[in-house]
């Protein structure tokens, strides 16, 4: 298992689930954040057409080029459905942001052999890691 900061390191293309058009959402400053480091960042909403300029997905498996990261912003209850989305596509890694804690998203995630971080947040982390 790669750490946090080896993931980010070797990510390019991430998927942000929950990606959200409110400037007041976690997830629209970690996507801005995301974009302006320079990782291509593909938001993944059911009901949103675009956030930051980007067109949306409404799921995973509509992506249909290899995701490094999948970084997800939903309720812990969805991520098992999150972390199956994934391990069918072509992710590596599995990532749920600040307060998201899944022990079945992660025992998915781990039996598909992706990489799999919980209750981190991916600008922090990068952030400390450029520090």
């Amino acid at each position: 298992m790669r750490t946090p900061p080896e993931i980010l390191a070797e990510a390019r293309t991430i998927a942000l689930v929950g990606a959200s058009p409110n400037p007041a959402r976690p997830s629209h400053g970690v996507m801005r954040y995301l974009l302006e480091v320079g990782y291509r960042v593909i938001p993944v909403r059911p009901v949103v057409r675009e956030v930051l300029g980007r067109p949306c997905v409404r799921s995973l498996t509509e992506i249909e080029e290899p995701i490094d990261l999948v970084d997800v912003f939903r309720r812990a209850e969805f991520c098992p459905d999150v972390a199956r989305e994934a391990a069918d596509g072509q992710a590596t890694a599995l990532w749920l942001q600040l307060g998201i804690v899944s022990p079945e998203a992660r025992r998915i995630a781990e039996a598909a052999g992706l990489d799999y971080v919980e209750n981190e947040c991916t600008a922090i982390v990068h952030r400390q890691a450029v520090a």
